[in-house]
């Protein structure tokens, strides 16, 4: 008996976006100058502002096992920039596959807290119905569904109610990570003021002055935060939030020598 012809169309649409999917991932990358310089032999795959887009980030990583099997290198780091939670509609997917092991081998991964991690560990911790309001507006209410976690639920039940893994991923989030000429955080840093004084406050939120200045920061910053069509290639910053949680695309940032590559999902 042959299959009813919906589920044949429906099994042939799979195996055309499969097949789609693994064509993506083994695309050549196009590499242009960079800003900054990493040592010999270091790559490191940047990816922006992920937003409960689970699916996306399951072909990003996808895309970077691809490449490290065509191009091997000796030194390998992977940096999410935060934001992994709120708006897309997978952050339970998201933050499962962060605190997990990757199926493919880099040397170190580098997990940075973006503002909507800060956001909702207040609401949580706190238990403070304003900060609750103020997260929940800002697309958390999508992540309490995702947990399954009833919106009427009380907000001093959220800590008993959320994976015990995701909570202690998310506190355990870094604010910045630094590899030779470049400097890598959520947000941004404050133009004037030495990279070893920054506040927690600019690295998680900041957008002007530092989106408009043309100062040195005394590095490259690569950030996301604020989402933009395509990725941003500046002499002192290189922005890749291109609005995954908004129905854009989620970018990767490969950096190695002096150059860059961009690919997206």
């Amino acid at each position: 008996m042959n299959p009813p012809r919906l589920l044949r169309a429906s099994r042939e649409e799979q195996t055309a976006a499969e097949a789609a999917r693994n064509r993506a991932a083994a695309l050549p990358l196009n590499f242009t100058a960079a800003p900054g310089r990493l040592a010999r032999g270091r790559r490191v795959y940047a990816v922006g502002d992920i937003h409960g887009c689970s699916e996306r980030l399951t072909l990003i990583h996808r895309r970077i096992a691809s490449d490290l099997r065509a191009r091997p290198a000796e030194d390998v780091t992977l940096i999410h920039l935060g934001d992994y939670i709120d708006r897309g509609p997978d952050t339970a997917g998201v933050l499962s596959l962060l605190a997990g092991e990757p199926e493919f081998t880099v040397d170190r991964i580098v997990n940075l807290m973006g503002n909507h991690e800060e956001m909702a560990l207040q609401a949580i911790a706190f238990g403070d119905e304003r900060q609750a309001e103020a997260w929940l507006a800002n697309g958390g209410a999508a992540a309490l569904s995702s947990w399954g976690i009833p919106r009427h639920a009380r907000i001093e039940d959220w800590p008993e109610l959320l994976p015990r893994e995701h909570l202690r991923f998310m506190s355990r989030l870094s604010l910045q990570y630094r590899v030779d000429d470049y400097l890598f955080t959520h947000a941004g840093v404050r133009p004037g003021t030495p990279l070893d004084q920054l506040s927690r406050r600019d690295l998680l939120w900041i957008r002007e002055p530092f989106l408009s200045s043309s100062l040195a920061f005394g590095a490259v910053v690569v950030h996301g935060h604020t989402p933009q069509a395509d990725p941003v290639l500046r002499a002192n910053r290189i922005g890749i939030d291109t609005g995954a949680g908004r129905g854009g695309r989620l970018t990767c940032a490969v950096l190695e020598d002096d150059k860059v590559a961009f690919f997206a999902a």
